[in-house]
């Protein structure tokens, strides 16, 4: 069983809506894991203890892949719901309902992870706030100062 999976999702093309790829990209770079080029491209998943993955939003499918790690932090950015500028919350399994069919919260792909693999890793979850969400690959400055501490943020908490 590999030790960490670090699954980052969001919408690159809109701006801040993006920042867990930046996020992903940026701690492949720390990590001396291969950067692509391109949210398009895939992160290869041989890292030693700590594989990144990019998607632009969770699936049920997810839940095979999750049920081989330890540990799963997912990256995503948040808007002024959330207080925080950079949120860090442990997570426990747990169905939840959405307005839209397209959308599924980490908790109910942990919640899948455990209904049908029987395995529950400890989780986390990392979103920075974004304040931009216009139709660009460029962060705006205030939220690519939160993915600079987000990347900080996960790296101590791979330890």
């Amino acid at each position: 069983m590999a030790a960490t999976i670090i699954i980052g999702y969001g919408n690159p093309d809109r701006q801040d809506d993006g920042a867990a790829w930046h996020i992903l990209a940026g701690l492949a770079k720390r990590l001396g894991q291969k950067v692509p080029r391109w949210p398009e491209e895939v992160f290869d998943l041989s890292g030693e203890n700590t594989d990144l993955l990019f998607t632009l939003q969770l699936t049920p499918e997810l839940a095979d892949t999750i049920s081989h790690y330890e540990r799963v932090c997912f990256v995503d950015a948040h808007t002024g719901s959330v207080p925080q500028d950079l949120n860090i919350t442990a997570l426990q399994p747990h169905f939840q309902t959405s307005p839209f069919t397209h959308h599924m919260t980490p908790e109910t792909c942990l919640m899948l992870v455990d209904s049908i693999y029987h395995a529950r890793p400890a989780s986390l979850l990392v979103s920075v706030r974004g304040y931009q969400f216009g139709f660009s690959h460029d962060l705006s400055e205030k939220t690519q100062v939160l993915v600079n501490q987000a990347i900080e943020t996960i790296l101590a908490w791979l330890g």
